[in-house]
């Protein structure tokens, strides 16, 4: 039994000598496997591994993430809230409404930059952009909620309709002014800022649309600034019409013209003495009002009314009637009638001077009575509109959107002084003529017709509605009929149909002119009439060529819109 026990019987007999020991270390498997945790194994650990590779776009995730946008709509809200904040530091006189001041001009460029910079960036990834703007909404929704409910009482308020406009004694706007230009003026930055990268321009259907809140926001400027400029308008309209009324002399009070200085210098119209007064304090009243693009389109439609009504009334202001040559220069004590139940006891005092200016040769003309006894001219008068209008602020030029409306209100101060070179010209060229005086063929031919040459450049700006009764007046003195007249319309009729603006102006010019035309051409030859007849002519070719070539313009653009 001791035979058959498991000894090295069973074993093989080169076991000791085998080299398998040696083969097992060699074999790199326990090493490979010795450091790699258990954990490897598991099915979460399997899942995370997975994206291992995409390690490059985890940042781009984030950003594209929830966690980017609410970062962003707080960041938003907190600018929104910045930007409605009271300012600290003291308040200035006359400001302080309730206890609170008004919000400090920047706020809304300040509040609108971050929005640039944030739509800028996401530009370049469609996704991101319209997230971004959908995260706008929010934010920019309470803003305008927040403007609205502070402007609703100081619009409703008494204090911001008195005083219509600003007055000598109140130059400054009250508190309640104050705070809803400011309101209007943080809409307005705001607003230019949503134009730098076109925000809100074009209905979006896909939920991302800003148009809503750029229109609440416009609404609020027009809300605002219209009614302050149109308290302005209503104060100087009826000074500008009153230019077209002939003011009475100033009175000499018996007191002869002297060769000084104060005699030479021209009387002023009342309206202008009150305008050089207003204007000043309605400049800087503008300035303040006006503060961003948006509350601009009111400032030139503003200005450009100004200037059509002062063409109006300057052009149709009929000329003064001549004084009698020898009253202004005549004493009160020559005039009073001698009693012939009193003796003469002193010796007689000295003639005045008209004794001998009446004895002068016939073929001397009289002297013209000096500029401060005759009254103001009507080319002083637009002049000095002119200049007073100057001093009124006007709409940017470098900005886009108010490129237009620059050109609008430069054409009509082109108008206004075009008007001054006209009046100015026959003022030099003529002579207040009588009806009665000269035949034809007389010297004031000469004047006319050097008038006629200039005629074509000094009404190049000028609608024919404006140049019409001026010219009338000084080509035939005669004409008792006015423009209305010749039309067979009455005055107010006319006023309304053809007067209303540069627009309605230029729609009407031809009709006018060409009915003007056949009823002096129906009355027969007129001293000047010819002249002036042919200006008519040259203006109505010159403005059915240009009324013919809009129109071809507007027709090839028809047609390119509609291939």
């Amino acid at each position: 039994m001791y035979t058959l026990r498991p000894t090295s019987f069973f074993r093989p007999s080169s076991r000791s000598t085998s080299p398998v020991p040696a083969t097992r270390q060699e074999v790199p498997v326990t090493a490979e496997r010795a450091p790699r945790p258990l954990s490897k194994l598991s099915l979460s650990n399997f899942r995370r591994a997975s994206p291992s590779p995409a390690t490059g776009l985890a940042a781009s995730t984030v950003v594209q993430d929830g966690s980017f946008m609410e970062v962003l709509g707080l960041k938003l809200s907190e600018a929104v809230s910045k930007a409605l904040a009271q300012p600290s530091g003291p308040a200035a006189p006359g400001e302080l409404l309730g206890g609170r001041r008004p919000i400090p001009a920047g706020r809304g460029r300040t509040l609108g930059a971050l929005i640039v910079s944030e739509v800028k960036a996401s530009r370049e990834n469609p996704h991101l952009y319209r997230a971004v703007i959908r995260t706008l909404q929010r934010p920019l929704s309470v803003l305008l909620t927040n403007i609205s409910t502070n402007l609703i009482p100081l619009l409703s308020s008494p204090a911001f309709h008195t005083p219509a406009a600003p007055t000598p004694h109140e130059p400054q706007p009250n508190a309640t002014q104050l705070h809803a230009v400011a309101l209007a003026t943080l809409a307005g930055e705001l607003l230019e800022s949503f134009d730098e990268i076109g925000l809100g321009v074009d209905v979006d259907t896909r939920g991302e649309n800003m148009k809503g809140i750029r229109d609440g926001l416009v609404s609020i400027v027009k809300r605002v600034v219209e009614p302050l400029i149109n308290g302005m308008r209503g104060e100087l309209m009826p000074l500008i019409d009153a230019l077209e009324t002939v003011p009475p002399p100033p009175a000499n009070h018996g007191v002869p013209a002297k060769t000084s200085a104060a005699a030479k210098t021209p009387a002023v119209h009342p309206s202008i003495t009150t305008l050089q007064t207003l204007i000043p304090i309605y400049s800087r009243a503008l300035s303040r009002y006006v503060a961003s693009a948006y509350a601009e389109n009111a400032l030139a439609s503003f200005l450009i009314s100004l200037v059509w009504r002062g063409l109006v009334a300057l052009s149709h202001r009929p000329v003064p009637q001549p004084s009698p040559p020898a009253s202004p220069s005549m004493n009160s004590t020559a005039l009073k009638p001698k009693d012939p139940k009193k003796p003469s006891t002193t010796p007689p005092a000295t003639p005045p001077a008209s004794r001998f200016t009446l004895k002068l040769p016939p073929s001397r003309p009289p002297t013209p009575p000096s500029p401060g006894l005759r009254g103001p001219t009507v080319s002083a008068d637009a002049r000095a509109l002119f200049n007073l209008l100057q001093q009124l602020p006007r709409p940017s030029q470098d900005k886009q959107q108010t490129r237009l409306a620059r050109e609008a209100v430069d054409e009509a101060f082109d108008g206004l002084s075009s008007l001054i070179a006209l009046l100015e010209s026959i003022q030099l060229h003529t002579t207040p003529a009588r009806p009665s005086s000269a035949p034809t063929g007389s010297p004031r031919a000469g004047p006319l017709a050097s008038l006629e040459a200039d005629l074509e450049l000094l009404t190049a700006d000028l609608p024919i509605v404006i140049s019409l009764p001026i010219l009338l007046r000084a080509f035939l003195p005669g004409e008792a009929r006015g423009v209305p007249a010749l039309l067979g319309l009455g005055a107010a009729e006319y006023r309304a149909g053809c007067l209303g603006g540069f627009g309605r102006a230029e729609e009407c010019g031809i009709a006018v002119g060409e009915r003007v035309r056949d009823v002096l051409r129906a009355d027969g030859a007129q001293e000047g009439a010819e002249g002036l007849l042919r200006w008519l002519e040259r203006e109505l070719l010159a403005a059915r060529a240009e009324r013919g070539s809009g129109a071809d313009g507007q027709g090839a653009q028809q047609k390119q819109g509609m291939h």
